[in-house]
């Protein structure tokens, strides 16, 4: 399967440091987790030619071609989940699709969350306890990114039509905590899919990514028969 982490994270971050690919792992799955452009170890140009509209789909469908995959699962989160979409619209076609930490309007209504994340980079560093973006800002101090990348990066994504969703048709499972409505509404988004159901584990946006509830609900989903 293919884990792809959210924004100002990382593989390390997402997957790796509270257990959930050593439990897919346990479960039988093998795990690629690559770090999105201008995030992790990978690189992070500041020459705008390198953030082309939907890069990040680009850079996946260029992983699954470069690795020759025809047989593999989907998983990704938050800006992960919003890649995964846009790389499937764009032609390929996992057996199983996960999309964790996603409502319909962080699919349809992007720009609105481009703004609030391209706010956080303007008023790093002063932004108060209280403010809505707060924890954002108290995320990225911890990790080493490049802002000026990421500004970049955050310009790449587009709306998605809900229309266009009728072409997810593999078995697919919206996968958010039960404090979770930073990218809107969960159940919207499974109702917009024609082959989709909900799971629901412990925690906020941030927060369930260190639930063990996550790494049991993907190992539940993709080892079972839809």
């Amino acid at each position: 399967m293919i884990l792809l982490h959210g924004l100002f994270s990382s593989a390390q971050v997402n997957w790796v440091k509270y257990g959930t690919a050593a439990r897919l792992a346990e479960a039988g799955f093998e795990c690629l987790m690559p770090d999105l452009r201008a995030h992790g170890q990978s690189a992070a140009p500041q020459d705008p030619a390198a953030y082309p509209r939907d890069v990040l789909a680009r850079d996946l469908e260029a992983l699954v071609a470069h690795l020759g995959l025809t047989d593999y699962d989907l998983v990704g989160f938050s800006l992960g989940a919003r890649t995964a979409t846009r790389g499937v619209l764009a032609g390929l076609a996992p057996r199983r699709l996960v999309l964790a930490g996603m409502g319909l309007e962080g699919l349809a209504g992007w720009s609105r969350r481009r703004d609030f994340f391209l706010d956080v980079l303007d008023r790093f560093g002063t932004i108060p306890r209280g403010d809505p973006a707060y924890f954002a800002q108290a995320f990225l101090k911890t990790m080493a990114l490049d802002h000026d990348a990421l500004r970049l990066l955050l310009g790449t994504n587009a709306d998605t039509d809900p229309a266009e969703l009728a072409a997810l048709t593999m078995p697919t499972l919206v996968l958010c905590g039960a404090e979770d409505t930073d990218n809107g509404n969960p159940d919207r988004l499974v109702d917009a899919l024609p082959h989709a159901r909900r799971a629901v584990i412990p925690g906020g946006h941030m927060s369930c990514v260190t639930e063990p509830a996550m790494g049991l609900a993907l190992a539940d989903f993709l080892g079972a028969a839809y």
